[in-house]
Order: structure tokens, then sequence, then C-alpha cells
């Protein structure tokens, strides 16, 4: 313990750690769900505003859009504003825009509020893990990372189902009213939780655009752009696979895909203990860019019965699930004042990958070229593992007393 600060005050940061914590994990949930609910709602979306499916789609894009334009530019000024109260202001906002949406007289107007969700959702998800890097101990920045990224990971899986149940039960204004409840139960908590946590604020001399310059920055950025995004690409064409394999139904299809989000969540809460195991972060990348590499090859290329199958996707998600916070907490550790606007550029850099990779292997793999389209997501895969085994031997060469200890 440290001197001068008292068993009760120890206990509470660590009751005001887990606060925030909770805090955290309720509002990139509700991003979360906000965001793929839509896949489930497009039918009564399309009656509800007498138009077809198509123009539907746009509140997906649009959305999608202007996370992806304007993540970086927004993780700047949370660099520069207090994030604690810039992150109370963004789940306003997200509030406001399922409100509005779900009172929308016209489509243009619900289009409209969904790009100012897009942006309100590119400062939470940013500023919540920038946060995390701030106010909680070192040693325990990969567990923390995890569970707030559980939390998203649940309102992926989740936020279909709610909606399709709520919709049906209570027409398609709910999904909109409760994610919009649950960020203003976010706030109302987190107005308690944060005021009490010190958040840096970076200093007006610090240049933005000054990591970009910083290889210990753009090197693991890069590589988890490549290989994150890359694993995600390979999950979207995967229930294609599944269905012209073995021969399901879109229904089973679903049912089969959920191995993948319980092998994420199981990635999550396993972060901080790969952590542990191999002694650093880098480390730990390592192992998981070996799993992702292998399942995801595996799955493809091989004429595995279904089980097999299954057991890939589950490995592959807990190599996304377990990676993401490890490398997440590399990137906010290693961008001291820019943590803000390094993370944003890394949920901005996945995407790009994403709508690269997904059109090219899409294509190989509906001509039956599973081997080409396997050699696409090799690439990014391969590119991206080399990347990081070569960040981990860097770091390891810069810290090599660098052991399994507490706070390490």
């Amino acid at each position: 313990m440290n001197k001068g600060v008292s068993s009760s005050e120890t206990i509470c940061n660590a009751n005001n750690d887990k606060t925030l914590l909770l805090v955290l994990a309720m509002s990139v949930f509700f991003v979360g769900a906000s965001e793929f609910m839509l896949s489930a709602m497009l039918d009564p979306l399309s009656t509800a505003f007498r138009t077809d499916p198509v123009r539907i789609a746009w509140l997906i894009s649009s959305y999608a859009f202007a996370y992806a334009i304007t993540a970086p530019l927004l993780g700047y000024l949370s660099d520069r504003i207090n994030r604690g109260r810039l992150l109370r202001i963004a789940l306003l906002s997200f509030a406001i825009d399922g409100f509005g949406i779900a009172f929308s007289p016209t489509l243009e107007i619900a289009i409209a509020l969904r790009i100012f969700g897009g942006l309100a959702s590119a400062v939470i998800i940013p500023t919540s893990f920038a946060l995390i890097s701030e106010v909680v101990p070192r040693a325990r920045h990969a567990s923390a990372m995890g569970a707030v990224m559980l939390g998203m990971t649940l309102g992926i899986a989740l936020g279909p189902a709610l909606a399709g149940l709520l919709t049906t039960w209570a027409g398609w204004r709910a999904p909109f009213l409760l994610t919009s409840t649950g960020c203003i139960v976010a706030l109302l908590i987190g107005t308690i939780a944060m005021p009490k946590r010190p958040i840096a604020v970076a200093p007006r001399e610090t240049h933005g655009l000054r990591w970009l310059r910083d290889v210990t920055v753009t090197r693991p950025l890069l590589a988890k752009g490549l290989w994150n995004g890359t694993g995600v690409s390979a999950f979207l064409l995967s229930g294609e696979v599944l269905r012209a394999r073995y021969h399901l139904d879109v229904a089973h299809v679903g049912i089969s895909v959920t191995a993948f989000g319980i092998g994420l969540g199981i990635g999550n809460l396993s972060a901080g203990k790969l952590r542990r195991v191999t002694g650093a972060e880098e480390r730990s990348l390592v192992v998981v860019t070996g799993l992702l590499i292998a399942s995801i090859t595996t799955f493809y290329l091989l004429p595995l019965p279904l089980f097999g199958a299954l057991g890939c996707l589950a490995a592959w998600g807990a190599a996304l699930g377990a990676g993401a916070p490890s490398a997440t907490t590399v990137l906010a550790e290693r961008s001291g004042h820019d943590t803000g606007v390094v993370l944003a550029t890394a949920e901005t850099l996945n995407n790009v990958v994403i709508l690269l990779i997904v059109p090219l292997a899409s294509m190989t793999l509906a001509r039956g070229l599973i081997a080409t389209g396997t050699a696409v997501f090799a690439t990014g895969l391969g590119i991206g593992a080399a990347l990081t085994l070569y960040d981990a031997q860097v770091a390891r060469a810069r810290n090599p007393c660098k052991r399994n200890l507490p706070g390490s």
C-alpha cells in the first residue's frame, strides 16, 4: 500500500473504480446494441416510415459513416477536454438521438438523427477506454478493458434479439426508447462516479499529430487494424460458408454463429489472465494472433464436421475477445496525452480494413474459390501478426527485466 493512503481510502478508490467500470460497460453496451439492433428491425421500420428496406438501410450506413469519419477528430477533442464531462455529454446526446428517432415524423429526420448518434458513439467508445487507462491501476488495465469490452460484446450479441422481442411486444419504438433510457441511467450513475476521479487533460502545447511520427504507436495501431479488421471480416462471411457447406437454413446459421459470440465473451474475460500468464500485453498479442490465424484458416480450408467448425468459431471469437483489450491497453499506454485520438483512429482503421477486405473476399468465396478467399484473409492476418511479433520483440528488448509481477 502506498504511504499516506489509508485502507479506507483504498477501499473507496476500488469501489469508485468498480462504479466507473459499470458506467463504461453500460455505455458501450447500449452503443453496441443500438448499432446492431437494426438488423432485426428493417421490415418494421420500412412499414413505419412507409418506404422500402433499401432506404431504411441508410439508418445503418449513415451511422457507420459518421462514426468512421469523425472518430479521430472527436478523439483529438477528448484529449483536450475533461473526459468524464465529455462522456456525459455524449451519453446525453445518444439518449436524445434514440428518443428523437422513436418519434421522427419522416425517414430523413431519422437519418439525420442517426448521424448525430454516430457522432456521439464516436466519443463514447474511445473515451471509455481512455478513461480506463487514466483511472485504473496499470496492472489491471487489460482485465478492466476486457470487462468493459464484454459490455459491448453483450450489446452486439443481444441487441438484435432484444430489438426483435421488444418490437414484437411493444412496437418498433421500444428498442430506441430502451437504449435511450439506458444511456440516461449510465449518465446519472456516471455523474456520481466520475467527478471523484482525477481526469487528465492534454497540455495546450501538445501537437495532435505528433503521435503519427512515433513508430511505437503506429506499429501496434496498424497491426491491430489488420488482424482485428481481418478477423471481423472473416466472421462476417462465415455464415454463408456454414449455410453452403452444411446446408443450414437462416435460423440455424444464426444459432451456429453464436459460438463466435460465446468465444468473444470468454476472450474478454480472459484478457487479464492471459496478460498475467504471458507477462505483458505485447506477448499476449502474439498468442492471440497465432490462434486467430490457426482458427480462421482451419475453418475455411479443412472439411470439418459442424462441431469442428463451431469450435473454430469459438476459438476465433476468443482470440478477438482477448486481443482487443490487450491491444487497446498497449495503445493507451504508449500514446500518452494523445490516447483519445489514437484509440479513435484505431476504430476507424478497423472499419477501413473491413471495407477493403469484405468485398474482395466475398467475390472470391462467391465463385467457390475458397483457397483464394482464405489467402485474402491470411494476407491481412499475416502482416498484422508479423508486426505484432516484431513489436513484442522490441518491447522485450526495451524492458529485459520485466516479469510477471504485480503491477509490472
